[in-house]
């Protein structure tokens, strides 16, 4: 039986432990073990994300910083078994150092990624500007606030992700989504403030692992708007398929950021999304991208 949504049923719902599911435990040969700690029974796509760079993390030495991650989503994962991250050492170079992990559940593949760390250094700089000044995070409504009661009761979706995703989200704009759900097409463009509704410490590993966590909510969702489809429109099938975060300097996951997400391409049944993360100053501190299935069946 389906759960009216309303401000009273969503307001004090518990958020995963985000600082728990990225402490991994060592069983072993580079080897970690991970928990999900959530109620839903698939893994979310984040939480492979950011444990798989925890244990790559783990085998290398402190000097490095993590500046890319690049995930393959091979099998659904389940919530109710740990997940063993097996971390193979490629190279130990003067300035980069590259790993190889590969997430199993009771023996099957379900992810690989490699992950890229680097000795900082000096060079030349530039960026990508963001596109406009967005309000303040706290200046904005949580979006379940933000929602009138028509909006909210149909929100079957919200109960699901706020109990089982561990990222704070408030929108400086319409989220799409909304207007795709009266009929109306949109921009492939979305953006919203985000952050870990708890603090992760200090340990830039594990900021970092934060974002990369936080990094798959909502990005390729924002291939639809032009279509005046959004992800729970009947027929869809969904699927991330591959995903990488590119991290430009070390920044605090569990503080305001403003993510910036386009849908730059769609077609033969995948969608292809782009993200930037700014701080408040408008300083690109990371960037992502992430293909996946989005097919319409009948």
């Amino acid at each position: 039986m389906s759960i009216l949504v309303t401000a009273e049923t969503v307001a004090g719902i518990p958020r995963p432990p985000v600082r728990r599911i990225l402490t991994l435990e060592n069983i072993g040969d580079d080897t970690f073990q991970g928990m999900s700690n959530i109620a839903a029974p698939r893994i979310y796509g984040g939480q492979a994300l950011g444990q798989s760079l925890v244990a790559a993390g783990l085998t290398v030495d402190s000097d490095r910083q993590v500046h890319s991650l690049h995930g393959h989503f091979i099998h659904p994962g389940r919530s109710d078994v740990p997940v063993e991250y097996c971390v193979e050492q490629l190279r130990d170079g003067g300035s980069f150092t590259t790993r190889h992990i590969r997430a199993v559940q009771e023996g099957r593949t379900i992810f690989v990624a490699t992950a890229s760390f680097q000795r900082p250094e000096a060079g030349l700089e530039h960026q990508q500007p963001a596109s406009e000044p967005a309000i303040p995070p706290e200046q904005i409504s949580r979006f379940e606030d933000s929602m009138n009661p028509q909006e909210l009761s149909e929100a079957g979706w919200l109960l699901p992700l706020l109990s089982n995703i561990g990222v704070e989200f408030r929108f400086p704009e319409e989220y799409p989504r909304l207007a795709n759900r009266r009929g109306e097409a949109r921009p492939p463009r979305q953006r919203a403030w985000v952050r870990t509704p708890e603090t992760l410490g200090d340990d830039a590993l594990i900021q970092a692992a934060g974002f990369a966590y936080c990094s798959d909510l909502f990005l390729l969702s924002a291939a639809l708007p032009p279509h005046g489809r959004h992800i729970d429109s009947p027929g869809l099938q969904l699927a991330s398929l591959d995903h990488t975060v590119w991290f430009h300097t070390p920044f605090r996951a569990d503080e305001w950021h403003l993510y910036e997400q386009e849908g730059s391409w769609m077609g033969n049944s995948r969608g292809l999304s782009r993200g930037h993360l700014f701080d408040r100053a408008g300083r690109l501190v990371a960037s992502t991208a992430q293909e996946g299935l989005l097919r319409f069946r009948s």
